[in-house]
């Protein structure tokens, strides 16, 4: 007894490659989407630990400053003059040279800045300290390759 095998008629043969190849390509988009969804999230992340390091670090500047209250009423601290809002910048550490308290602590500040907010010359600190105790510090840093606008600037205020 011989059996035929009944085979498919010939204008349905490679129907089932066709829809494997099309699950691959929908397969692969979406896996495209979702790494961009993740690389996307791995900027904005960046972003935000910039700004959470610059946060931390007026905190702990305006602490060091508490500690030390009469050189900070004394104006001692300051970096420089306000113009229009912007307190002239410290950029580099090695302007604070002196063998004090002070310029220790505002160079050990300033060094912490361009470690945790990068190494660049838009990373600086400013302070500024009036004689009633009510002190402004203000940090930028370039925040353009963690996806943000370029130069960002936070200032804090508070009174010691």
């Amino acid at each position: 007894m011989h059996f035929k095998v009944k085979r498919a008629p010939s204008f349905q043969r490679g129907v089932g490659l066709i829809e494997v190849l099309v699950a691959v390509l929908i397969l692969a988009l979406g896996l495209l989407g979702m790494a961009g969804l993740q690389a996307n999230a791995l900027k904005t992340n960046q972003s935000s630990y910039g700004r959470t390091q610059a946060v931390m670090l007026s905190y702990y500047m305006l602490d060091a400053m508490r500690a030390d209250r009469n050189n900070a009423v004394l104006q001692n601290y300051n970096t420089g003059v306000v113009a229009g809002g912007v307190i002239e910048p410290a950029c580099s550490a090695n302007v604070f040279n002196q063998p004090n308290l002070r310029d220790t602590t505002r160079k050990d500040w300033l060094e912490s800045l361009k470690f945790a907010l990068g190494n660049a010359d838009s990373t600086c600190g400013a302070i500024h300290c009036e004689v009633n105790g009510e002190c402004t510090i203000q940090i930028t840093w370039d925040d353009s390759r963690a996806g943000g606008s370029g130069e960002q600037r936070l200032e804090t205020r508070s009174r010691l």
